[in-house]
């Protein structure tokens, strides 16, 4: 028979009493956290009930200046760190995943409570981490793993624990949201607009993460998680960024009345029988002008949610950036530390309805098909047709005359992933059709 590990019950350290922080990272995030620690402290402890105190300070190079920082707190030792006794909560914004991981395991099996700004570091690794948390009957905090200082976190894991979230879809990358943004407002073309991104701050030297969507999917992943009691890695999300994304597709999103977005989608989906699944998908999408997500400009980001009782509920503002980003582990840290000073601890994974992964083929949605096709007449029939023989209906359809022939654009109907893939690969082989130019999901 299995033995199960029960959870420690945290009685508190008791009103007055101090608690001990490791710092783990001083980046812009970590600075600027440790800032606000050092110059606010008297706020804090009232706010907790009891004194912060850093007690350490992890870092990879000790040689590097790090002026106003007592460097009695610095250490290359992250991992002996977190076992000290005289540590109490861990705040790790160091990034990546190996090593984060390991250092933040050994936090929680030593029975300390640990802050994250990890986004990719949960995706990845959640269970594994939760497990420990709970075995240890500590705390882990993850607020700024998704859209900064938006809280969506606590309104998914807390306020929303006694409803039924049916969606969850929105905007949860800023560099992606900036470069497509411009592109929209200037007419410019991709990597223009990603050199200027890079020159502001806005995307790093490598942009991998931001520009082909893995950012956004690690994210997708929490979101899809807490929403749905379910548990969704990253690996879980079809992910797809915004490379492919041309001028002329943004002209085109203006000529539809729409404009173009990198969004983060999770869905409920139910069967004819009754049967749920979940769906978490990342991919750039035409979004009407008149929905609240067209009008997110810059950096910012934005996340609806659609519950049974609550309704439609809209979280907007900073979703990047060192203040941001320290706004949200500093809450997550009083939230922490008064449970290690009071006692109780904050909600833990929960992953009771363990739905099944949906299928990518199963999602439904709408797209917008932009072709080059012959100038004759007959053609708009031809393709009409073969939309028609694989189920799929036409919403609206715009022609307009280009050198070499025609342009056609179709917007449709609600239709599968698997049979639109079916009918751009029957378009590309229909000899009225030169090319297919674009495909493009709509949302919203």
């Amino acid at each position: 028979m299995t033995q199960t590990t029960q959870p420690t019950y945290n009685p508190g350290k008791g009103a007055g009493e101090t608690v001990g922080v490791a710092l783990l990272g001083l980046g812009t995030v970590g600075s600027e956290v440790l800032r606000i620690l050092t110059d606010t402290g008297g706020e804090f402890a009232s706010r907790v009930g009891g004194t912060l105190e850093v007690r350490g300070v992890a870092v990879s190079d000790l040689s590097k200046p790090r002026p106003g920082v007592d460097r009695d707190l610095l250490t290359d030792d992250a991992v002996g760190l977190v076992r000290r006794d005289d540590i109490d909560l861990v705040v790790e914004v160091i990034g990546g995943i190996d090593y984060p991981r390991r250092v933040v395991l050994a936090a929680l099996q030593a029975g300390k409570s640990v802050v994250t700004a990890n986004k990719a570091l949960l995706a990845a690794h959640s269970p594994e981490l939760f497990e420990a948390a709970e075995a240890s009957g500590v705390d882990l905090f993850f607020e700024a793993a998704v859209a900064a200082a938006i809280p969506v976190v606590g309104p998914l894991r807390r306020s929303l624990a006694g409803d039924k979230v049916n969606a969850v879809m929105g905007i949860v990358n800023g560099t992606t949201n900036y470069i497509l943004d411009a592109m929209y407002s200037r007419g410019a073309e991709y990597d223009e607009m990603l050199r200027e991104a890079t020159d502001l701050g806005y995307a790093e030297a490598d942009p991998s993460a931001d520009v082909d969507g893995y950012d956004a999917a690690s994210k997708a992943a929490i979101l899809a998680s807490l929403a749905f009691h379910t548990r969704v890695s990253s690996d879980d999300v079809h992910c797809e960024g915004i490379r492919s994304v041309t001028a002329a597709d943004i002209a085109a999103a203006k000529a539809a009345g729409c404009t173009i977005k990198l969004l983060a989608i999770c869905e409920r989906l139910v069967d004819d029988d009754g049967a749920e699944s979940v769906s978490a998908r990342v991919y750039p999408a035409l979004v009407p002008v008149d929905h609240p997500l067209s009008s997110v400009t810059e950096s910012y980001n934005a996340v609806f949610v659609e519950a049974e009782a609550a309704g439609r509920l809209m979280f907007y503002g900073n979703g990047a950036g060192g203040a941001p980003t320290a706004s949200a582990v500093l809450g997550d840290i009083v939230g922490a530390a008064r449970n290690i000073v009071l006692g109780g601890r904050a909600p833990g994974e929960s992953t009771y309805a363990a739905l099944p992964i949906a299928d990518f083929g199963r999602v439904n949605t709408r797209y917008h098909v932009d072709m080059q096709v012959e100038d004759r007449v007959g053609v708009l029939a031809e393709v009409a047709r073969l939309f028609a023989d694989k189920g799929i209906s036409l919403k609206t359809v715009r022609q307009e005359g280009v050198t070499d022939g025609a342009r056609l654009v179709v917007i449709t109907h609600l239709a599968s992933e698997a049979s639109l893939e079916e009918t751009v690969g029957a378009l590309k082989s229909l000899d009225a059709v030169k090319s297919v130019n674009s495909v493009i999901r709509m949302e919203g």
